[in-house]
Protein backbone atom coordinates (compact mmCIF):
# COMPACT_ATOMS: atom_id res chain seq x y z
CA UNK A 1 0.00 0.00 0.00
CA UNK A 2 1.42 3.28 -0.95
CA UNK A 3 2.12 5.74 2.00
CA UNK A 4 -1.32 8.52 2.15
CA UNK A 5 -0.34 12.46 2.96
CA UNK A 6 -2.51 13.46 5.14
CA UNK A 7 -0.73 16.98 5.98
CA UNK A 8 -3.11 19.14 4.32
CA UNK A 9 -6.46 17.59 6.17
CA UNK A 10 -7.82 18.39 9.25
CA UNK A 11 -7.00 15.77 11.58
CA UNK A 12 -9.13 14.75 14.55
CA UNK A 13 -7.71 12.10 17.49
CA UNK A 14 -10.24 10.93 19.49
CA UNK A 15 -10.00 8.57 22.62
CA UNK A 16 -12.18 5.60 22.47
CA UNK A 17 -14.29 6.60 25.31
CA UNK A 18 -14.80 10.66 23.78
CA UNK A 19 -16.27 8.56 20.35
CA UNK A 20 -18.12 5.34 22.20
CA UNK A 21 -20.04 5.60 25.96
CA UNK A 22 -17.38 3.13 27.93
CA UNK A 23 -18.15 4.54 30.96
CA UNK A 24 -19.28 1.27 32.49
CA UNK A 25 -16.63 -0.72 31.08
CA UNK A 26 -14.15 2.30 32.88
CA UNK A 27 -16.00 1.75 35.82
CA UNK A 28 -15.34 -1.63 36.23
CA UNK A 29 -11.47 -1.07 35.38
CA UNK A 30 -11.47 1.83 38.33
CA UNK A 31 -13.01 -0.86 40.54
CA UNK A 32 -12.46 -3.95 40.04
CA UNK A 33 -9.12 -3.80 38.14
CA UNK A 34 -7.32 -4.81 34.37
CA UNK A 35 -7.89 -8.36 34.67
CA UNK A 36 -12.21 -7.71 35.11
CA UNK A 37 -11.45 -4.91 32.71
CA UNK A 38 -10.02 -7.30 30.08
CA UNK A 39 -12.30 -10.34 30.70
CA UNK A 40 -15.44 -7.86 30.53
CA UNK A 41 -13.96 -6.31 27.40
CA UNK A 42 -13.44 -9.81 25.61
CA UNK A 43 -16.96 -11.28 26.62
CA UNK A 44 -18.52 -8.39 25.42
CA UNK A 45 -16.43 -7.65 21.96
CA UNK A 46 -19.32 -8.30 19.90
CA UNK A 47 -21.70 -6.09 21.48
CA UNK A 48 -22.01 -2.61 20.07
CA UNK A 49 -21.34 0.36 21.64
CA UNK A 50 -23.38 3.33 21.99
CA UNK A 51 -22.11 6.31 20.85
CA UNK A 52 -20.71 9.20 23.13
CA UNK A 53 -20.41 12.19 23.03
CA UNK A 54 -17.70 13.27 20.04
CA UNK A 55 -19.95 10.91 17.94
CA UNK A 56 -21.88 13.55 15.97
CA UNK A 57 -19.00 15.51 15.97
CA UNK A 58 -16.77 12.84 14.25
CA UNK A 59 -19.53 11.65 12.45
CA UNK A 60 -20.50 15.09 10.85
CA UNK A 61 -17.06 15.79 10.03
CA UNK A 62 -16.27 12.77 7.88
CA UNK A 63 -19.44 13.28 6.05
CA UNK A 64 -16.95 16.16 4.51
CA UNK A 65 -15.45 13.66 2.59
CA UNK A 66 -18.12 12.39 0.79
CA UNK A 67 -18.57 13.91 -3.17
CA UNK A 68 -16.32 16.73 -2.52
CA UNK A 69 -13.09 16.14 -4.35
CA UNK A 70 -13.41 13.27 -7.34
CA UNK A 71 -9.40 13.45 -7.12
CA UNK A 72 -9.37 11.02 -3.48
CA UNK A 73 -8.18 14.19 -1.40
CA UNK A 74 -9.54 13.98 1.99
CA UNK A 75 -10.75 16.83 3.70
CA UNK A 76 -10.74 15.14 7.05
CA UNK A 77 -9.65 12.72 9.21
CA UNK A 78 -9.76 11.06 12.28
CA UNK A 79 -7.73 8.80 14.29
CA UNK A 80 -8.62 6.51 17.33
CA UNK A 81 -6.29 7.12 19.80
CA UNK A 82 -6.72 4.42 23.02
CA UNK A 83 -4.84 3.32 26.07
CA UNK A 84 -6.14 0.33 25.65
CA UNK A 85 -4.14 -2.66 23.93
CA UNK A 86 -4.42 -4.08 20.72
CA UNK A 87 -5.85 -7.42 22.32
CA UNK A 88 -8.90 -5.12 23.40
CA UNK A 89 -9.57 -3.71 20.08
CA UNK A 90 -12.07 -5.55 18.48
CA UNK A 91 -14.84 -4.31 20.18
CA UNK A 92 -14.03 -0.59 19.00
CA UNK A 93 -13.33 -1.64 15.58
CA UNK A 94 -16.89 -4.08 15.53
CA UNK A 95 -18.10 -0.51 16.48
CA UNK A 96 -17.11 1.53 13.98
CA UNK A 97 -17.93 -1.09 10.95
CA UNK A 98 -21.54 -1.16 12.24
CA UNK A 99 -22.11 2.69 12.35
CA UNK A 100 -19.86 2.99 9.10
CA UNK A 101 -17.53 5.26 10.22
CA UNK A 102 -14.78 5.95 7.78
CA UNK A 103 -12.12 5.81 10.23
CA UNK A 104 -9.16 3.69 8.81
CA UNK A 105 -6.46 4.75 11.23
CA UNK A 106 -6.07 3.84 15.56
CA UNK A 107 -3.47 4.01 18.21
CA UNK A 108 -3.70 1.26 20.61
CA UNK A 109 -0.74 1.83 23.12
CA UNK A 110 -1.54 -0.35 26.12
CA UNK A 111 -1.11 2.24 28.83
CA UNK A 112 2.23 3.91 26.91
CA UNK A 113 1.82 7.58 26.35
CA UNK A 114 -0.28 8.91 23.45
CA UNK A 115 0.91 12.44 22.95
CA UNK A 116 4.08 11.16 21.70
CA UNK A 117 2.24 10.28 18.28
CA UNK A 118 0.53 13.61 17.74
CA UNK A 119 2.68 15.01 15.47
CA UNK A 120 3.23 11.79 13.66
CA UNK A 121 -0.35 11.51 12.52
CA UNK A 122 -0.31 15.94 11.99
CA UNK A 123 -2.93 16.01 14.85
CA UNK A 124 -4.95 19.53 15.10
CA UNK A 125 -7.45 18.53 17.63
CA UNK A 126 -7.42 15.47 20.66
CA UNK A 127 -10.53 14.93 22.51
CA UNK A 128 -10.87 12.49 25.65
CA UNK A 129 -12.46 11.54 28.78
CA UNK A 130 -8.88 12.00 30.20
CA UNK A 131 -7.93 14.99 31.32
CA UNK A 132 -4.32 13.68 32.05
CA UNK A 133 -4.36 12.86 28.52
CA UNK A 134 -5.82 16.49 27.35
CA UNK A 135 -3.06 17.70 29.73
CA UNK A 136 -0.53 15.66 27.66
CA UNK A 137 -1.86 16.98 24.17
CA UNK A 138 -1.80 20.81 25.74
CA UNK A 139 1.87 20.79 26.26
CA UNK A 140 2.78 19.20 23.21
CA UNK A 141 0.78 22.62 21.22
CA UNK A 142 -2.78 20.59 20.27
CA UNK A 143 -5.88 21.74 21.22
CA UNK A 144 -7.61 19.80 22.90
CA UNK A 145 -10.31 19.63 25.73
CA UNK A 146 -11.80 17.08 28.04
CA UNK A 147 -15.33 15.61 26.97
CA UNK A 148 -18.19 16.22 29.28
CA UNK A 149 -20.70 13.21 29.64
CA UNK A 150 -22.83 13.15 26.68
CA UNK A 151 -26.31 14.67 26.62
CA UNK A 152 -29.42 12.34 26.70
CA UNK A 153 -31.86 12.33 23.40
CA UNK A 154 -29.34 15.05 21.24
CA UNK A 155 -29.78 14.73 17.46
CA UNK A 156 -27.86 16.95 15.79
CA UNK A 157 -28.90 18.92 12.86
CA UNK A 158 -28.05 18.33 9.17
CA UNK A 159 -25.14 20.88 8.60
CA UNK A 160 -22.23 20.43 11.07
CA UNK A 161 -22.05 23.02 14.17
CA UNK A 162 -19.51 24.38 16.45
CA UNK A 163 -19.65 26.52 18.84
CA UNK A 164 -16.84 28.50 20.84
CA UNK A 165 -16.49 30.29 24.25
CA UNK A 166 -13.82 33.38 23.38
CA UNK A 167 -11.69 34.18 26.13
CA UNK A 168 -9.17 31.41 27.22
CA UNK A 169 -10.87 29.25 24.32
CA UNK A 170 -10.60 31.12 20.80
CA UNK A 171 -8.56 33.73 22.09
CA UNK A 172 -5.49 34.38 25.00
CA UNK A 173 -6.66 34.03 28.61
CA UNK A 174 -5.00 37.70 28.72
CA UNK A 175 -8.62 39.57 28.97
CA UNK A 176 -10.22 36.95 30.97
CA UNK A 177 -6.84 37.33 33.45
CA UNK A 178 -8.23 41.70 33.93
CA UNK A 179 -11.88 40.59 34.49
CA UNK A 180 -10.59 37.60 37.38
CA UNK A 181 -8.29 39.94 38.91
CA UNK A 182 -9.98 43.62 38.34
CA UNK A 183 -13.44 42.88 38.01
CA UNK A 184 -16.35 43.93 35.34
CA UNK A 185 -15.60 47.19 35.03
CA UNK A 186 -12.17 47.00 34.62
CA UNK A 187 -12.49 44.78 32.07
CA UNK A 188 -14.63 46.38 29.71
CA UNK A 189 -12.42 49.70 30.24
CA UNK A 190 -9.22 47.34 29.38
CA UNK A 191 -11.19 46.02 26.17
CA UNK A 192 -12.04 49.47 25.07
CA UNK A 193 -8.70 50.51 25.46
CA UNK A 194 -7.50 47.99 23.37
CA UNK A 195 -10.51 47.54 20.94
CA UNK A 196 -8.24 48.33 17.67
CA UNK A 197 -5.85 45.25 18.80
CA UNK A 198 -6.05 41.96 17.79
CA UNK A 199 -6.72 39.24 20.43
CA UNK A 200 -3.03 37.09 20.92
CA UNK A 201 -4.22 33.72 19.76
CA UNK A 202 -5.81 31.01 22.53
CA UNK A 203 -5.41 27.57 22.40
CA UNK A 204 -8.50 26.78 19.89
CA UNK A 205 -7.52 29.50 16.88
CA UNK A 206 -5.65 27.54 14.58
CA UNK A 207 -8.29 24.83 15.10
CA UNK A 208 -11.17 27.52 14.31
CA UNK A 209 -8.88 29.19 11.15
CA UNK A 210 -8.96 25.50 9.53
CA UNK A 211 -12.47 25.03 10.08
CA UNK A 212 -13.01 28.36 8.55
CA UNK A 213 -10.48 27.30 5.50
CA UNK A 214 -12.90 24.21 5.06
CA UNK A 215 -15.86 26.10 5.43
CA UNK A 216 -14.65 27.67 2.49
CA UNK A 217 -14.24 24.82 -0.03
CA UNK A 218 -15.87 24.23 -3.37
CA UNK A 219 -19.52 22.28 -2.00
CA UNK A 220 -19.32 23.02 1.41
CA UNK A 221 -19.97 26.53 2.97
CA UNK A 222 -22.29 27.05 5.45
CA UNK A 223 -25.24 24.96 4.28
CA UNK A 224 -22.61 21.95 5.69
CA UNK A 225 -20.59 23.57 8.54
CA UNK A 226 -21.78 26.86 10.42
CA UNK A 227 -19.34 28.49 13.23
CA UNK A 228 -20.54 30.14 16.14
CA UNK A 229 -19.12 32.07 18.92
CA UNK A 230 -20.61 32.21 22.03
CA UNK A 231 -18.99 34.33 24.71
CA UNK A 232 -20.28 35.85 28.15
CA UNK A 233 -18.89 39.51 26.83
CA UNK A 234 -21.28 41.82 26.13
CA UNK A 235 -21.43 44.39 23.34
CA UNK A 236 -19.59 47.23 25.09
CA UNK A 237 -16.65 44.66 24.36
CA UNK A 238 -17.36 43.54 20.88
CA UNK A 239 -15.12 45.51 18.73
CA UNK A 240 -11.99 43.90 19.54
CA UNK A 241 -13.49 40.18 19.31
CA UNK A 242 -14.80 41.09 15.47
CA UNK A 243 -11.66 43.08 14.42
CA UNK A 244 -9.44 40.00 15.49
CA UNK A 245 -12.02 37.61 13.51
CA UNK A 246 -11.36 40.07 10.83
CA UNK A 247 -7.58 39.80 10.97
CA UNK A 248 -7.30 35.87 11.16
CA UNK A 249 -10.01 36.42 7.71
CA UNK A 250 -12.23 34.27 10.00
CA UNK A 251 -16.28 34.00 9.05
CA UNK A 252 -18.22 33.39 11.95
CA UNK A 253 -21.58 32.34 11.11
CA UNK A 254 -23.45 33.58 14.29
CA UNK A 255 -22.36 35.58 17.35
CA UNK A 256 -23.82 35.67 20.72
CA UNK A 257 -22.35 38.23 23.08
CA UNK A 258 -24.60 37.87 26.03
CA UNK A 259 -23.45 39.77 29.16
CA UNK A 260 -24.13 37.57 31.49
CA UNK A 261 -27.14 35.65 29.99
CA UNK A 262 -26.59 31.54 30.72
CA UNK A 263 -25.70 29.83 27.67
CA UNK A 264 -27.05 26.74 27.45
CA UNK A 265 -30.61 28.48 26.43
CA UNK A 266 -28.61 29.76 23.39
CA UNK A 267 -27.17 26.33 22.48
CA UNK A 268 -30.85 24.90 22.90
CA UNK A 269 -31.35 26.46 19.91
CA UNK A 270 -28.63 26.69 18.28
CA UNK A 271 -28.01 22.63 18.54
CA UNK A 272 -24.13 22.48 18.44
CA UNK A 273 -22.49 19.41 17.13
CA UNK A 274 -19.73 20.43 19.87
CA UNK A 275 -19.18 23.65 22.09
CA UNK A 276 -15.99 24.22 23.73
CA UNK A 277 -15.57 26.71 26.98
CA UNK A 278 -13.22 26.72 29.75
CA UNK A 279 -15.11 27.08 32.62
CA UNK A 280 -17.38 24.46 34.04
CA UNK A 281 -20.28 27.28 35.39
CA UNK A 282 -20.78 27.48 31.19
CA UNK A 283 -19.30 23.68 30.55
CA UNK A 284 -21.57 21.78 32.57
CA UNK A 285 -24.90 23.16 31.72
CA UNK A 286 -24.09 23.29 28.31
CA UNK A 287 -23.54 19.30 28.10
CA UNK A 288 -26.86 18.60 29.32
CA UNK A 289 -28.29 20.01 25.82
CA UNK A 290 -25.37 19.60 23.49
CA UNK A 291 -22.10 17.76 23.59
CA UNK A 292 -19.37 20.08 25.03
CA UNK A 293 -15.82 19.55 26.17
CA UNK A 294 -13.48 21.79 28.87
CA UNK A 295 -11.06 23.66 27.52
CA UNK A 296 -8.28 23.48 30.48
CA UNK A 297 -6.22 26.74 30.58
CA UNK A 298 -2.44 26.62 30.67
CA UNK A 299 -1.72 27.19 33.98
CA UNK A 300 -4.25 24.42 35.51
CA UNK A 301 -3.22 21.94 32.90
CA UNK A 302 0.16 21.99 33.32
CA UNK A 303 -0.50 21.08 36.99
CA UNK A 304 -3.06 18.99 36.58
CA UNK A 305 -1.41 16.13 35.22
CA UNK A 306 -0.20 15.26 39.18
CA UNK A 307 -3.78 14.63 40.21
CA UNK A 308 -5.65 13.25 37.74
CA UNK A 309 -7.53 10.07 37.82
CA UNK A 310 -7.15 8.87 34.14
CA UNK A 311 -8.79 6.06 33.31
CA UNK A 312 -9.16 3.85 30.34
CA UNK A 313 -8.93 5.97 27.05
Amino acid sequence: MMPTDISEALVVAISARALFDLEWENDVFQHQGLEAYRRFQREHENKILVPGTAFPLVAGLLSLNKGVHPDGVRLVEVVIMSGNSPDLSLRIFNSIAHYELDIARAVFSSGAPLHDYFKAFNVDLFLSRSEQDVTNAIKSGIAAAVLYSPPDGFAPEDEIRIAFDGDAVLFSDEAEDVFQHDGLEAFIQHEQEKAKESLPEGPFAKFLKTLSYLQKKNNIGREKLQLALVTARSNATQERVIRTLREWDVHIDQAFFLGGISKDRILREFKPHIFFDDQDVHGIPASKIAPAGKVLRQQNALSSIKTAKGGKA
